[in-house]
């Protein structure tokens, strides 16, 4: 009351916010329209979600520019904190639950090679190309830490865009790789900046390299052994205390809070809480999600899948309306030639086109080389779509620009402005332009004949939901992995023939015989008389997965 009081305002009169309430209502209205433009092409074979979200934030803040008389083009600054904060983790986390894990890490090296060593190739190619290109158009006062920033930032590719534009049902071998390795890639491109941010760049030396190279290890193994405890202890601590034997809601809160804090923790810890939210997903769809009732099990699915969507429709919405901001703009139409612009936008799409193309096909290449049969190797089709759909930029390229050329999403230097903005127009022509082909791409390279006996021979449960229907419907004693009982051969010749599935069958022992006992997961929920779970005891019983 005293705030009403110290104001002068009745309850009829406005909040003294309102610019920021009104701000929020246009862009929940927004979404509202991107979900219903979405169900109405949702049989198009160019559209997809997230361009439809870009395309009709452009539209938006083209009216507001219009409306405003060109003074503005957007109603939020665009800020970093609500997008690492607010907006990735749900979306990274949701992509972690709902992953395929057989696929996963049945092909874990390849995307590790491709994240990894493939962003250091690519970070390598892109900075020395903006060296020796970008220094001679003239743009400014640039430095040599600059130039690695943008290599660092358009390394990072789009794995939002991804899950819009590759399917996980259709294409669940391409989907596990180029997914994969935009999750691991955009937190490795992470590190790489913010290294590249704390490292003395004036004291080069062999040590300091080395350091470097130890420190980004670090990260990397810190942030996933994070992800794996906090999903961990969530499983322990819902499976030893049950919460739904007196309140559903509990269960679905200690699980969307403890998702959330694993990510929150890594970014205290200046650790990598992309990779931490990611791995926290996948160990809680394996077994936290098993130990909560059934109706818990259906309110997560949905509630994360909702909340992914949601974030990613806003940020999509976010990035169109910032796009249009006329501050940045006027900068760099004051001090350089719109040829300059281009120039600019021209040289970084073509690094990073190259760089992407140097590390896809060699390492494809290498991982052929391990792989037994011809099913198993990466064919020169997938390896075309692989390059191409990672070539879109999003969301974190902008964010990693803003952090280097922006303090609180202004800027008054012209070399910094037009950094900015051509970030932007790589952003908007990667994603409407590559996103647009993408799905043409893959059915003009894979046919559709192609895609029905990939899924077949791949198929196996896309998220904990459809887990649950596959057991229902084959029965608890199916055998998911192994339609054909068929004679092992020994240990040591298992290992040499086939190291990642004999490196997976043993950890299916380990998992059952150590893991699942203490942890849950399926088979091992506790059954108390009158639960919610009575009902679906049949559901949890034991499988064979060896």
């Amino acid at each position: 009351m005293m705030g009403l009081a110290s104001t002068g305002l009745g309850f009829g009169d406005p909040p003294a916010d309102y610019g920021s309430i009104a701000a929020v209502g246009l862009f929940v209205a927004l979404m509202c329209v991107c979900i219903v433009v979405g169900h109405l092409l949702e049989e198009n074979r160019w559209m997809n979600e997230s361009t439809t979200a870009l395309l009709i934030g452009l539209g938006t803040g083209t009216v507001i520019l219009l409306a405003s008389s060109g003074k503005q083009s957007h109603i939020l600054v665009f800020s970093e904190d609500l997008f690492f904060i607010y907006l990735l983790p749900p979306i990274i986390f949701n992509a972690g639950f709902q992953v395929k894990k057989k696929q996963f890490f049945r092909n874990f090296m390849t995307i590790t090679l491709f994240a990894v060593v493939g962003t250091l190739i690519s970070f390598s190619i892109i900075s020395l190309g903006a060296l020796g290109l970008i220094s001679r158009l003239n743009l400014g006062a640039l430095e040599l830490g600059d130039y690695l920033a943008l290599g660092a930032i358009f390394s990072a590719t789009d794995s939002v865009c991804t899950l819009q534009v590759l399917s996980q049902d259709e294409t669940p071998f391409l989907y596990s790789l180029v997914f994969g390795e935009g999750v691991v890639n955009d937190a490795t491109s992470v590190v790489l900046f913010n290294a590249i941010q704390n490292f003395d760049l004036g004291d080069i030396s062999t040590l300091k390299f080395f350091q470097f190279i130890g420190n980004f290890l670090y990260l990397f193994g810190a942030s996933t052994f994070l992800g794996v405890a906090t999903g961990l202890l969530s499983a322990y601590v819902i499976k030893k205390l049950y919460f739904g034997r007196h309140s559903t809601d509990r269960e679905v809160a200690i699980m969307m809070l403890m998702a959330y804090l694993s990510y929150m923790l890594a970014e205290l810890l200046d650790l990598s809480g992309i990779l931490t939210v990611f791995f926290c997903g996948i160990l809680m769809s394996h077994y936290t999600w098993h130990n909560v009732t059934e109706s818990s099990r259906v309110t997560t699915k949905h509630a994360f899948a909702t909340l992914s969507f949601i974030s990613e429709t806003f940020l999509f919405l976010y990035v169109g309306m910032d796009a249009l901001d006329i501050e940045k703009w006027k900068i760099v139409s004051e001090t350089y030639s719109p040829m300059k612009s281009v120039a600019l936008s021209s040289v970084i799409l073509a690094l990073v086109l190259v760089a992407r193309a140097a590390f896809v096909f060699p390492l494809s290449y290498l991982s052929n080389l391990t792989k037994k049969t011809p099913s198993e190797k990466i064919s020169v089709r997938q390896q075309v779509i692989i390059w191409w759909s990672g070539l879109m930029r999003g969301a974190v390229s902008i964010a990693l620009t803003y952090n280097k050329f922006a303090k609180s999403g202004h800027t008054q230097l012209p070399s910094n402005a037009i950094m900015i903005t051509s970030t932007i127009i790589v952003v908007l022509f990667s994603t409407i332009v590559f996103g647009l082909l993408t799905k043409p791409l893959i059915r003009l390279l894979i046919p559709t004949r192609h895609l029905t006996r990939e899924v077949s021979a791949l198929s196996e449960p896309s998220s904990p939901k459809s887990f649950l229907e596959h057991v229902s419907v084959d029965g608890p004693d199916a055998d998911l992995e192994n339609a054909v009982t068929i004679r092992r051969p020994t240990s040591l010749r298992m290992l040499l023939a086939s190291p990642t599935r004999s490196v997976h069958h043993y950890w299916r022992k380990f998992d059952n015989a150590f893991m699942r006992p203490v942890f849950g997961g399926r088979g091992f929920v506790p059954f108390v008389p009158g639960s919610p779970t009575e009902s679906s005891v049949p559901l949890l019983a034991p499988v064979s997965e060896n």
